[in-house]
């Protein structure tokens, strides 16, 4: 007598997966273009910004740079200027605190 043979599907003992053969054999082309529809809808909605679904050019990429240099420039000088700021008042504090002590 011939003891009968057991074949286990690929996913035989993933728990998450189960015990089915098709997880191992889905595409990921449906599920990732859903992902990024469903991203593009959500940047719309909130930030009011469409995704591109094509290649940019030279002038378009520079632009994008520019904008970002840019707004890193001024954000940079913002930070600056409150520090200046606040280190003018932390020095002049602790000359008026020095005076008051010396007199």
């Amino acid at each position: 007598m011939e003891r009968k043979s057991r074949r286990h599907s690929p996913g035989f003992g993933y728990i998450g997966f189960g015990n089915s053969q098709s997880v191992f054999n889905q595409s990921s082309k449906k599920a990732f273009s859903e992902i990024k529809e469903k991203l593009n809808s959500e940047t719309h909605l909130r930030y009011q910004l469409d995704f591109l679904h094509k290649k940019l050019t030279k002038e378009e990429k520079l632009l994008i740079k520019n904008k970002i240099r840019k707004a890193e420039k001024r954000k940079t000088i913002k930070t600056i200027a409150v520090t200046l700021i606040l280190l003018m008042g932390v020095l002049f504090s602790i000359n008026m605190l020095i005076v008051n002590m010396m007199s």
